[in-house]
């Protein structure tokens, strides 16, 4: 019993990412080389995006003020790029694991 309680705790101490809940964040989809610059939704914004992105930028999350890096399936996140959405995930710092996107409403 008292291995059973030991390897629980470590488990709990070591990887509290197992255990947390996605979280929900909205904002408008950018790049994190331009980040904040395309805070607001745009079609200038959006080939911007996608233009970065092509050329090796990650998608990035403006919300708030704050720039997070999206990670997760990049094509279906790029039909969002520069439009506002509305992201589910895990943040881990600045990042976000996304595991669902769709547009704001």
């Amino acid at each position: 019993m008292k291995k059973l309680t030991t390897t629980l705790a470590i488990l709990l101490m070591a990887s509290p990412a197992l255990f947390a809940a996605d979280m929900s964040y909205t904002g408008v989809v950018s790049d994190s080389m331009c980040g904040a610059k395309h805070s607001t939704a745009s079609a200038d914004a959006a080939k911007c995006v996608k233009k970065c992105a092509m050329g090796g930028s990650d998608l990035a999350l403006v919300s708030n003020g704050k720039v997070y890096t999206l990670k997760g399936n990049k094509d279906k996140m790029m039909a969002y790029a520069g439009k506002d959405v509305k992201v589910m995930g895990t943040a881990d710092g600045d990042t976000i694991n996304v595991t669902s996107i769709k547009a704001a409403k």
